[in-house]
């Protein structure tokens, strides 16, 4: 059998399918830590951990964070869902900023706290950071609208 020279990905969230296209590569972070997917891959179920990931499309990388969810790997498609996934150029940087300010006033406040919720909150935080840092320059991202003043 002959290995197919690329593989179609997908993305899925609860809300929306993300990403559906054909590509040549991916690198996708497991619980078990990150794992790369190339076309003809022998099929596995991995769970999701909060990461980064990328797929490649020729010499482009597109970037996304991804948490929480499967991935199943075939040799011909990769199929991931996933609680939260955001591309680069879709991460609300200062909203992430503002979450990662709560979550570590929240983990140095150290009584009456959820600590695994405020380290989560803070994982996913740092995650949507590092992720939307791979945006080119000059590329601008979607603009998101400022909460109502109450």
């Amino acid at each position: 059998m002959a290995i197919p020279a690329n593989f179609e990905l997908q993305i899925l969230t609860p809300e929306r399918l993300l990403v559906k296209a054909q590509v040549d590569e991916a690198v996708i972070p497991g619980t078990e830590g990150y794992f790369g997917v190339l076309p003809g891959h022998t099929p596995m179920l991995a769970a999701l951990a909060v990461g980064e990931m990328w797929y490649r499309v020729g010499q482009e990388k597109t970037y996304l964070a991804v948490a929480y969810g499967f991935c199943e790997v075939l040799p011909d498609r990769v199929t991931v869902l996933a609680r939260i996934a955001e591309q680069a150029y879709d991460i609300d940087v200062a909203r992430a900023e503002e979450a990662k300010k709560r979550a570590e006033a929240r983990l140095q406040q150290m009584k009456d706290i959820d600590y695994e919720r405020a380290r989560m909150a803070l994982e996913k935080a740092l995650m949507r950071l590092q992720t939307s840092s791979r945006v080119p320059a000059g590329r601008i991202g979607r603009q998101r609208m400022p909460p109502p003043q109450a």
